[in-house]
């Protein structure tokens, strides 16, 4: 965000009249915040198809690696092969517990390289060991069989697919296991907060074809029967349901990209059809992930996967997949590259730690098509912003954090996960009011956070702390709340000051959102000038000193930082805001220089105890002290801009004074 100017600066002296929250308010929305933390630390836990005492199974156990080796083909969805799982016991084991869906066959499985009996009761497979805590062992499965569809598993069905391209006649077989689909095709352990440190996928396919998957592709082995195997290894944590196939009959095309930290050049790697003219079509589009890869690197740190690669495998899905180091994608455009890539960040190398907290996924990979309208496409932006908030109010209710985890149409809805998650994000930037803490929060995440997983409530405590604002109430109200605010105002020139009423009701069952908010006015014989006010109550009153000429307030934020709604603009001639006004400074107090580098001299003409306090136009409390006829402050630490200067002596009377820091 750019710097606010002198015009704009008038602007949060709205912090000199205020309507306060009541401290009952304030109690209730630290007890809401309370059972949110509680509520996101329960809903990890669900799985839809274990109960509660066999995730409570899966849990004695750390997945440190997964080894699948598989045969398939680009014509069936059927698999057969083996799997590894490579644990380690948090406790005394009796038996290990993981997932295969029913209907695939188990033909043996090894404990540590020797034969041993197991149960099954639905998709949970129980393994029987006598494994001490701290003591590693390894499961061996031989299986095989067709991974369901939709009709043989209501609650997933989308494990592997098969199907062929309407717009370009290949065929191809992919898997795609978000959110718990991974059982359906290999034996797995399904837990967001237990990433493998690293897997390998080697999958044997016919020698027509290529196959896709995570990491770097480390041999590929012709087996002389018209098979060959192509080994992929991933040596970074990865998440059950990032772990990926692909198979079709391809041509590979790879470009390289030159990010920031990196250690070199980056390769990123693209299965694209085989058909003659699907490169032709879209070698621009798939370019220009070289440009994607190195603004997000910028914008949020390194990519996480520089060591290895990142890529592409084109199969018949409507949309695309942000498996770890290689997206399964239908197409390519700009929009959905950008997104897919910015999930190696948001979701891949950070990943939410329950599915109720998908925002963390989400609301970042579509914020992260926005910055990259923002940074290549300028004016794109704005238009993309705009269409998200339209589709935001298309309904007036629902929570960007996920209540119901398990229904798959909810946690991947396209209104509340992905643009409203975006459009908060944007909102926390406006109220951050400071673009470089913003992105260092950004960057600091995916460093603290690497590799692991992170609740949304993580995300705010990040910004709070990068930028000193209180994001308490409005993560409540935006995050963990329903709807948007419906604002209206009305204003009135009172000699050289404005008065200002703003109002909202709101769309869905939060009664209130408190937020900064610009407003935009006309003046006569003066350019446009933006305001920016704290909203903290239903209806807000506030006093603009020496705001002039006013002739209309033309909008209501302008730059479209808050999801609303406009409700009515009135000058109204009979509004008189009661309450504080700005005293004169200059009978009693001096004030020099100003602006300065952030020395200022105060010196007062009468020898009374005083109280200073200088707050910046977020009203962050940045400086106090007291003093009776002369003494110095010092904000050199702080940033260039506007602040508010309030000086009380000790009759209580408040004199305020805006200070510029050069």
């Amino acid at each position: 965000m750019k710097k606010l100017n002198r015009t704009t600066l008038l602007t949060s002296l709205a912090l000199i009249l205020v309507t306060s929250i009541s401290y009952s308010q304030v109690e209730n929305e630290q007890s809401d915040q309370c059972r949110n933390r509680d509520k996101s630390g329960m809903f990890q836990v669900k799985s839809n198809s274990l109960n509660i005492p066999q995730i409570a199974e899966t849990e004695k156990y750390d997945v440190h690696f997964y080894a699948i080796d598989i045969a398939m083909n680009n014509l069936v969805t059927d698999v057969a092969g083996n799997v590894e799982i490579h644990g380690t016991a948090v406790q005394n084991l009796d038996s290990v517990l993981f997932e295969l869906f029913a209907t695939m066959t188990i033909t043996d499985i090894r404990l540590n390289g020797a034969t041993t009996n197991f149960s099954r009761n639905g998709s949970a497979v129980k393994v029987p060991v006598n494994i001490t805590t701290g003591q590693p062992f390894v499961l061996s499965i031989d299986y095989n069989g067709t991974p369901p569809t939709g009709a043989t598993n209501p609650l997933g069905g989308s494990g592997m697919s098969n199907a062929t391209s309407g717009s370009w006649g290949n065929q191809a077989t992919w898997s795609l296991s978000e959110s718990f689909a991974a059982y359906e095709w290999w034996p797995c352990k399904q837990s967001l907060t237990d990433k493998a440190d690293s897997c390998s996928v080697k999958i044997t396919v016919p020698s027509i074809c290529k196959a896709g998957s995570n990491g770097i592709l480390e041999n590929v082995v012709d087996l002389g029967n018209g098979t060959t195997r192509y080994e992929w290894m991933h040596k970074h944590p990865i998440d059950y349901y990032l772990i990926s196939v692909a198979v079709a009959q391809y041509v590979e095309y790879n470009v390289y990209a030159n990010p920031v930290g990196a250690p070199g050049q980056v390769l990123i790697q693209n299965f694209i059809y085989d058909n003659p003219q699907t490169l032709i079509n879209f070698q621009n589009d798939i370019d220009e992930t070289v440009d994607f890869m190195e603004l997000f690197a910028n914008l949020y740190g390194p990519y996480p996967f520089d060591d290895e690669k990142y890529g592409h495998c084109m199969v018949p899905l409507g949309g695309g997949m942000e498996h770890q180091t290689m997206t399964t994608q239908g197409w390519f455009t700009k929009g959905l590259t950008s997104h897919e890539l910015g999930h190696q960040w948001w979701g891949d190398n950070v990943t939410c730690a329950s599915w109720a907290d998908i925002w963390v996924n989400e609301g970042f990979a579509t914020y992260s098509a926005y910055l990259m309208l923002e940074n290549l496409y300028p004016g794109e932006d704005i238009t993309d912003m705009e269409n998200k908030h339209t589709n935001i109010k298309s309904n007036p209710s629902g929570s960007v954090w996920c209540l119901d985890s398990l229904n798959e149409g909810r946690i991947f809805s396209g209104r509340l996960s992905y643009d409203k998650g975006a459009a908060i994000i944007h909102t926390f930037r406006f109220l951050m009011n400071d673009d470089v803490a913003f992105f260092q929060a950004l960057k600091n995440i995916q460093n603290d956070f690497s590799g692991g997983t992170a609740f949304g409530i993580d995300i705010r405590d990040y910004f709070v702390t990068a930028s000193g604002v209180d994001l308490t109430a409005a993560f409540n109200e935006w995050y963990f709340g329903e709807g948007y605010p419906t604002y209206s105002a009305k204003w009135n020139q009172v000699g050289t000051d404005l008065h200002l009423e703003v109002s909202h009701t709101t769309s869905s069952t939060t009664p209130l959102f408190t937020n900064d908010l610009e407003l935009k006015f006309s003046r006569s014989g003066l350019a446009d000038t933006t305001i920016r006010i704290a909203i903290n109550s239903n209806t807000q009153q506030v006093v603009i000193p020496g705001l002039q000429n006013v002739t209309n307030l033309t909008q209501i934020d302008p730059n479209n930082w808050v999801i609303n709604n406009n409700g009515t603009i009135q000058n109204d001639a009979s509004l008189n805001v009661a309450g504080i006004g700005e005293l004169s400074i200059s009978d009693t107090y001096t004030i020099s220089p100003n602006p300065s580098n952030g020395h200022f001299s105060i010196s007062s003409s009468e020898n009374t105890n005083n109280t200073i306090e200088i707050r910046d136009l977020k009203g962050r409390l940045i400086y106090e002290s007291n003093f009776s006829s002369k003494t110095t402050i010092d904000i050199s630490q702080e940033q260039s801009g506007y602040y508010i200067l309030f000086i009380t002596n000790n009759n209580g009377d408040r004199r305020i004074k805006t200070i510029i820091k050069e």
